[in-house]
């Protein structure tokens, strides 16, 4: 009979408990070891939970007290030098310095996993010799065993991609540096082994992406080295996130396991297994269940897919799984009770999953009389949703057809716009801007709670708002700031605003994931066509333009990052999606136009963060993405300037993309990489507006002028002063008062001396 696993469960807690622990340890209200009880009480629920579904393998080390990469890095001792640690145990407040920074060092840097929308915490090689300093995988799989009498199966990051994604070190120390990690895995691995471990799973997921020749020896040698060490241990060498880069390597490894994704990487991964079989040596984890998407699966056509997967392997070495770690769904669908039945009855969640697995399971065994209502209902709910009106919608996907087949094309090119620009703005030379949002205040969480309940009515509530922006429009103009913002005080979140106001969108009540850190979002449901109802933006950006005579920027959401940032429906094509949204956003750009917004930015951070893992599928994402943006925004006169803004995302292999989109400035983040991506801008000239963010806003530390002085001295030697423009990195909804006014002084300051440097070299 096949068994039952899934890759990772969320960290976060039905009731984000464990984001709320977290948040009182960083405010001094818990003390480290209430810290650790409190953790440890929501790791064991989650593995309760597993077992009482029928999980037959449940993963441990899954857990994490902020991600798990940089838990890669603290078991292995390797903490950037300015951190001051002298080896040994990593301590927790070491651990979170790198995570969120200190007063005197700034924090490692974010960026994305993969092409999700969690952000693991790049480890920084070099320094001290790494040493496996907390085998953390051995006292999760105890402690499984001990409190619960569960036999686990721990999982940690592979040294391949673990390796892949640090930085500090040269490409030529590559091997050396897997020479380095090897043996403290193999140690790890062989301490597993002693304690009586079974199954140990090895995430791999760097293989999807594709591996040069190097590379693939790398994995071959990492594999070998592994299964040497600890010959009595299972290793399940885990892909996820599309199929798998050469098949045929990965069955020749000397692993007992296989993991592939049969969700995104359905078709090439049962390509490779019908053309070349799949080895006898191997236990399959057939990844069929999905474990990013949130709808329920058709388990009639999941089960039709194991059955085409028995041919090749027999149930006895057949692991029904999820495609990757549940930590990119919410929780459970059991509370959302507010929904349309037809929606509700489609969804599927962490916990809804977990049933599915094991449903699956059973009807693979023949056992489909016990579960035949589940296979039933599941049938029925995915194929009501897909009848329903709110999917079929033929004036909004006749308009999105149209968007498809139009050029997209502001009426001048920039050299032409960037001067009637100049003429109608008069900026000074690197004038200086936010964001967008700034600090949303207790005082601002409450008020919007009791709109929302129905205490307060919208009059009150719009009188709240306006006396925020007056506060904020004050605040700008003393600190000196060129071009202003209105602070977004209204919106809860940058996606979830804009859904609220548009057809197509639904909204739950607890399906909340992790992005970074304690930081948890929750995602809209495009579940139904999406279509423009009224204006959005209007009425704030409006008012705060009346209190001031400097310019205020119109502040949106770009369609790819909606789309990127959303569960989005699966019997549309992404870009079918994208194109629906951009015409929606096209008619709120044009409406704060006509209300006398002549700038407006149209944030884009999350396009990074869609583009296909394979290669070969890059140029057509980038192409309907930089169109979706065009789309947006190309309908407004020469004079509107339109910006955009995206961060923590690697952006170097992308610039030609960015200057595609035709915005008149793009802030993108450089301060958390510490300016790594201006080394792209020695290589190529970029002609458009750009602001490179000169600090880290997700750090509570307040930079000096002079680091910030720095930074644009570095910019302003491969970008044209005339062009460049400053500002923080992102958003500072999620700061306090009293840094954001200190570093937005700091900022302006370093501004006034690059222009007294500027012009003394004149």
């Amino acid at each position: 009979m096949a068994r039952s696993s899934v890759l990772g469960y969320p960290r976060i807690g039905a009731d984000r408990e464990w984001k709320k622990a977290l948040e009182a340890y960083w405010a001094g209200k818990l003390g480290e070891a209430e810290l650790h009880e409190e953790l440890r009480g929501i790791r064991l629920e989650h593995l309760r939970k597993q077992r009482e579904a029928g999980i037959d393998l449940i993963p441990v080390n899954d857990f994490s007290y902020y991600d798990q990469v940089l838990d890669t890095a603290a078991m292995f001792g390797i903490v950037p030098a300015r951190f001051g640690h002298a080896g040994g145990p990593v301590p927790l407040a070491v651990y979170y310095g790198m995570a969120r920074g200190t007063a005197d060092a700034t924090a490692c840097e974010m960026t994305k996993w993969f092409n999700t929308n969690y952000h693991y915490i790049v480890p920084e090689l070099g320094g001290t010799e790494p040493a496996l300093v907390d085998n953390k995988p051995l006292a999760a799989y105890r402690e499984a065993k001990e409190a619960l009498g569960i036999e686990g199966k721990p999982v940690l990051v592979g040294p391949l991609t673990f390796l892949k994604l640090s930085k500090g070190y040269a490409p030529s120390e590559t091997d050396a540096w897997l020479d380095r990690l090897l043996p403290l895995y193999a140690q790890a691995l062989q301490e597993l082994e002693a304690e009586g471990a079974e199954w140990v799973q090895v995430d791999e997921p760097i293989v999807v992406t594709g591996l040069d020749a190097d590379d693939r020896q790398r994995l071959k040698r990492s594999c070998d080295a592994l299964a040497s060490a600890a010959p009595k241990l299972k290793l399940m060498l885990q892909t996820y996130f599309e199929s798998a880069e050469h098949y045929e390597l990965l069955a020749a490894l000397p692993v007992h396991g296989l993991g592939l994704d049969f969700v995104h990487g359905r078709e090439g991964n049962l390509r490779a297994i019908r053309e070349h079989g799949f080895p006898r040596d191997k236990t399959l984890g057939a990844g069929v269940i999905d474990g990013r998407g949130i709808w329920r699966a058709a388990l009639s056509d999941k089960l039709a897919l194991l059955e085409e997967l028995e041919a090749f392997v027999p149930q006895d070495r057949l692991i029904v799984q999820t495609s990757c770690s549940l930590l990119h769904v919410p929780v459970t669908a059991a509370r959302e009770t507010k929904l349309a039945p037809v929606l509700k009855d489609a969804l599927a969640f962490a916990d809804e999953k977990l049933a599915e697995v094991v449903q699956l399971v059973y009807g693979l065994s023949g056992r489909t009389e016990a579960f035949a209502g589940a296979f039933a209902a599941s049938d029925r709910a995915v194929e009501a949703l897909r009848a329903s009106a709110d999917r079929n919608r033929t004036d909004v996907q006749r308009a999105a057809a149209r968007i498809a087949e139009e050029p997209a094309a502001r009426k001048a090119p920039f050299a032409e716009r960037r001067l009637r620009q100049q003429d109608h703005w008069r900026l000074p030379v690197l004038p200086t801007t936010t964001i967008g949002s700034f600090p949303q205040s207790a005082e601002v969480r409450k008020a919007r709670q009791a709109w929302r309940r129905g205490e307060w009515d919208g009059a009150r509530y719009e009188s709240f708002i306006d006396a925020q922006i007056d506060r904020w429009i004050g605040l700008q103009e003393e600190i000196g700031l060129d071009v202003l913002v209105h602070g977004e005080f209204e919106r809860t979140d940058m996606v979830e605003f804009f859904g609220e106001k548009l057809a197509g969108f639904a909204f739950t009540a607890n399906g909340w994931v992790q992005s970074y850190g304690s930081r948890c979002v929750k995602p809209p449901v495009i579940f139904g066509d999406v279509a423009f109802v009224a204006p959005m933006t209007v009425r704030e950006t409006r008012y705060a333009q009346s209190k001031t005579a400097k310019p205020v920027k119109g502040m949106l959401t770009g369609p790819i990052t909606i789309l990127n940032w959303s569960f989005a429906r699966e019997d549309l094509t992404r870009e079918a999606i994208a194109y629906q949204i951009a015409y929606a956003l096209r008619r709120e750009v044009e409406a704060l136009e006509a209300a006398g917004i002549g700038m407006i930015q149209v944030d884009e951070p999350a396009v990074r963060e869609g583009l296909p893992l394979k290669p070969a599928q890059q140029a057509d994402y980038l192409a309907w993405a930089v169109k979706a943006f065009r789309a947006t925004t190309c309908t407004v006169a020469d004079t509107t300037q339109i910006h955009t803004h995206m961060c923590y995302c690697e952006f170097h292999d992308m610039i030609p993309s960015i200057e595609a989109m035709d915005a008149d400035v793009i802030s993108i983040e450089t301060s958390r990489s510490h300016g790594e991506l201006i080394e792209s801008f020695e290589h190529h000239t970029y002609p458009l507006g750009i602001g490179l963010g000169v600090y880290d806003i997700h750090s509570p530390r307040v930079p000096s002028a002079e680091e910030m002085t720095a930074m644009i001295g570095r910019a302003l030697r491969v970008l044209d002063p005339n062009l460049f423009w400053i500002n923080p990195d992102c958003g500072l909804k999620t700061r306090g008062l009293p840094e954001t006014v200190a570093s937005l002084r700091n900022m302006v300051e370093a501004t006034e001396r690059a222009r007294a440097s500027l012009a003394a070299h004149v």
